[in-house]
């Protein structure tokens, strides 16, 4: 009989799991979980993503596929062969675009996935047959599913996801951190929520995500620092409002083509 099987630590997460459906049954030890499933997906933090595949490695059945989630995929990969001594041909690394900042299982929904984007990073020891079950499993929640290099995975989300999430982090901060941040927050308006919504997620699994992709993100974090610098010697000479205005007209214009294009798939 074919049946979802729930592992993790919180055992209130996973009882609410089992009562909303999500889940048939549930263990809390990785191997115990995995025993004759033929598919696994690893939702584990990066950080603690080595230690859950030399967990389950030994006792996967012979036709197991093991895919993840996690926001960082050479960092899975080099866990992987640190793990295993080489790429296994049954791990197909993947990162669903679709998310919020709420976790836990009450903030699950059952069209999650649906119009978004899911990236698979396979690498050149990837089986096509485990590719193609793992392609086929989010196509039939409605995902669009693409293929890339783990390679060129992070250095797009590095600058698409794990920037922003560092500036949200670091904004919220710094007005915290200053002495008349009761004002600054009560007056806090939509914009400010808008931007800064992303720092009420968990900041364990963005540490773990930062950290694990900080080669592409601390170029992304430099280059947006020179972006800055612009900004404020814009503020600082005569005609820089002219320089402001073309900077906000062309993300205006960028940004509207991302709605218009693309919304719908991200």
């Amino acid at each position: 009989m074919e049946s979802i099987v729930g592992c993790g630590r919180g055992k209130a997460n996973l009882e609410r799991a089992v009562e909303l459906g999500v889940i048939d049954r549930y263990s809390h030890d990785p191997a115990q979980a995995v025993r004759g499933a033929d598919m696994v997906f690893l939702a584990v933090p990066l950080g603690a993503m080595a230690g859950v595949l030399r967990a389950i490695g030994p006792v996967l059945a012979d036709n197991a596929v093991v895919t993840d989630g996690g926001s960082v995929k050479g960092s899975v990969l080099d866990d992987a062969r640190q793990v295993f001594g080489k790429l296994p041909p049954w791990l197909v690394p993947g990162h669903p675009i679709a998310g919020t900042e709420n976790s836990g299982v009450e903030a699950s929904f059952a069209e999650l996935y649906y119009n978004r984007r899911v990236i698979l990073t396979p690498s050149d020891a990837t089986d096509s047959t485990a590719l193609d079950r793992v392609r086929r499993m989010w196509e039939v929640r409605g995902a669009s599913v693409v293929n890339m290099s783990a390679t060129h995975h992070d250095q797009v989300l590095a600058a698409t996801s794990h920037l922003p999430h560092m500036l949200a982090f670091s904004l919220v901060d710094a007005l915290a951190r200053m002495e008349e941040n009761d004002e600054i927050f009560r007056y806090a308006a939509g914009g400010f929520r808008d931007f800064t919504r992303i720092a009420s997620s968990n900041p364990g699994m963005w540490r773990d995500i930062c950290v694990a992709n900080r080669g592409e993100l601390r170029s992304m974090l430099k280059r947006y620092a020179d972006e800055l610098h612009d900004l404020a010697d814009a503020l600082d000479e005569e005609d820089g409002g002219e320089r402001l205005l073309a900077i906000f007209e062309r993300a205006k214009a960028a940004r509207d083509r991302y709605i218009d294009g693309v919304t719908d798939k991200e």
